[in-house]
């Protein structure tokens, strides 16, 4: 299922570090991670759906390079965002 439009907004409220901050890291991992637990329960139930694997696979990449990136440049947010979204961290 698509992440609504209202979800969206909440998540950029919560993380951004300004109103309407679409592209800061924080919001990035946090979108992304919404997705993923998203496309995780629906590849629970549709376990041959590969296609749908292909591209969570691709998105937890996409999260764990923009991770890397915020973890060189500014720890303190990144530990503040794993602890947020219950991430399990590579340290």
């Amino acid at each position: 299922m698509a992440m609504t439009r209202e979800r969206k907004s909440e998540l950029i409220k919560e993380y951004g570090v300004r109103e309407n901050d679409t592209g800061s890291h924080e919001v990035q991992v946090a979108i992304l991670s919404e997705r993923i637990n998203s496309l995780t329960e629906h590849l629970k139930s549709h376990k041959r759906d590969n296609h749908s694997r292909r591209g969570l696979l691709m998105m937890v990449n996409r999260r764990n390079r923009l991770l890397k990136y915020l973890r060189e440049t500014s720890l303190e947010s990144y530990r503040a965002i794993i602890h947020k979204l219950k991430i399990r961290a590579k340290e």
